[in-house]
């Protein structure tokens, strides 16, 4: 038996935690580099920052579906004004009739808007809790990106590419980063829906870095890591001994090849599957909040409970040292095909409903991470995959919209109560190009708040120097303070 089979074999004939759990956390075969051996010996370890780091753990809110920042904090009294009228051709220079969809008339929704804290940002009635945090909160109101289909924009926003292969921007985290807590994955992924999100794994995927990199996924439920239990008719003993088998396999190839960094790293991997044994339920489990804190997240309103229930679990895990949270959020039962955020048709009723769901589970959050002293350390991002269109679809809904939307920051190093850039006066296109945001901005500006230079967060790959942002992305310096 050769060495990869040999290490195929092993993999493929684990068992409970120490295979099927494990095998989303190892380092795929052949894809180190001799240059970075010394370096990977444990590729979990601890590293430095290129420079002080401004937070220490990210909490990435997806809004899956993309609502329409336009009913949420974009106010456009021109657009109110105008609905009902055809859009002036104005509007649309520059937009290619191929990528805008029907183009219908112009679409207000019956919104009350009222402006909120020292910032005088504005929120409308949909958000009545997180408008009281206005003032931790610094706005991008000139978001673009590129695509206009929910799959391929969301593989953007999170890997910085529209086609798969490139790691998560998590992924690149925990690369550059290491972990902060050697029981627990580095990088979590956190929804609330019985099946996996939109476009799937590829979007917390390693890419081509290691393996070992990429996000764990954990479920909604009493149990939301897969196979973390031993097989019902396993003994601890049993488990422990395979995984002791393992181990002494991997040392005795590792001492015949010591350049061969990989086993150690998988060594590394079956240790943290077998801690995360003890660890991982306690990190999770709910059970031992007050009632108040549950109350703040929204626990006691069945139309919030559940993603209130994944916001406490993110609060968990950052006490807990892990470095990046992606949280995607879940379904509704709403009328038609409105199962998330993409309100082509009745859009009041849509937004109506996902807007319950998380309005006050974020504010909780915010809310909980000042008290408990760590919003200050924690970055809080709220963004989608794009906007919505200023005119209607379908009579009551709205169509995709790349050309210019919100996005927002809080908490470390965050500029609070600031906004950046503008949409036009009807809301649909970015009103000073200069000032436009794209996802490699935005990637940008994250690794900057954890001390990274995304220049120099680097991965050599078939000969090439690879980074997150591509060969783009700019730091949005006027939201760090």
């Amino acid at each position: 038996m050769n060495n990869q089979s040999r290490r195929d074999f092993l993999v493929k004939t684990g068992y409970g935690l120490g295979g099927l759990a494990v095998s989303g956390l190892l380092p795929s075969g052949g894809i180190f580099s001799s240059a970075m051996a010394a370096d990977l010996v444990d590729p979990l370890a601890p590293k430095q920052p290129h420079f002080p780091a401004k937070v220490k753990s990210v909490i990435w809110l997806h809004m899956d579906g993309a609502p329409s920042t336009l009913d949420l904090y974009d106010y456009k009294p021109e657009l109110i004004k105008l609905a009902g009228q055809e859009i002036p051709k104005s509007f649309m220079e520059g937009i290619k009739e191929g990528v805008r969809g029907g183009t219908g008339k112009l679409f207000a929704t019956n919104r009350t808007w009222k402006q909120h804290g020292e910032s005088g940002a504005w929120f409308s009635d949909l958000l009545p809790n997180l408008s009281q945090h206005a003032d931790k909160i610094a706005f991008i109101k000139s978001s673009v990106t590129i695509g206009a289909t929910h799959n391929i924009s969301i593989l953007k926003l999170n890997t910085g590419d529209l086609n798969p292969g490139r790691p998560s921007l998590g992924a690149w985290v925990q690369y550059a980063l290491g972990t902060a807590n050697p029981d627990l994955p580095a990088y979590v992924v956190l929804y609330n829906d019985k099946k996996e999100p939109t476009g799937g794994s590829i979007n917390w995927s390693s890419g081509f870095l290691p393996a070992v990199y990429q996000g764990a996924a954990f479920r909604p439920g009493d149990s939301p890591i897969l196979f973390l239990d031993r097989p019902e008719l396993v003994a601890a003993s049993q488990q422990r001994g395979a995984l002791d088998l393992l181990k002494r396999l991997n040392e005795q190839s590792g001492a015949r090849y010591p350049e061969d960094t990989e086993l150690k790293a998988r060594n590394q991997s079956y240790a943290l599957a077998d801690r995360m044994q003890t660890t991982a339920p306690e990190a999770v489990d709910l059970k031992k909040e007050s009632d108040a804190t549950k109350e703040l997240y929204g626990l006691n309103d069945e139309g919030s409970k559940s993603y209130g229930e994944t916001l406490l679990r993110a609060r968990r895990l950052v006490e807990r040292g892990v470095r990046f949270i992606q949280v995607i959020s879940g379904p509704q039962e709403v009328a038609g095909d409105s199962r998330n955020w993409d309100g082509h048709t009745n859009l009041e009723e849509n937004h109506s409903k996902h807007a319950r769901a998380v309005d006050k589970p974020i504010a909780g959050l915010l809310a909980d991470l000042k008290d408990r002293g760590l919003l200050d350390s924690t970055l809080v991002v709220w963004t989608s995959e794009f906007g919505r269109t200023s005119y209607g679809q379908s009579g009551n809904g709205r169509d995709h919209n790349p050309w210019g939307y919100t996005q927002w920051l809080a908490g470390g190093g965050v500029k609070a109560g600031t906004t950046y850039g503008a949409t036009d006066e009807i809301g649909l296109q970015v009103a000073d190009k200069s000032l436009a945001v794209d996802t490699y901005d935005l990637h940008a500006t994250v690794l900057q708040l954890m001390g990274l230079d995304h220049l120099k967060t680097t991965f050599l790959h078939n000969g090439r120097s690879e980074r997150p942002t591509v060969v783009y992305g700019k730091v949005i310096k006027e939201l760090i303070a």
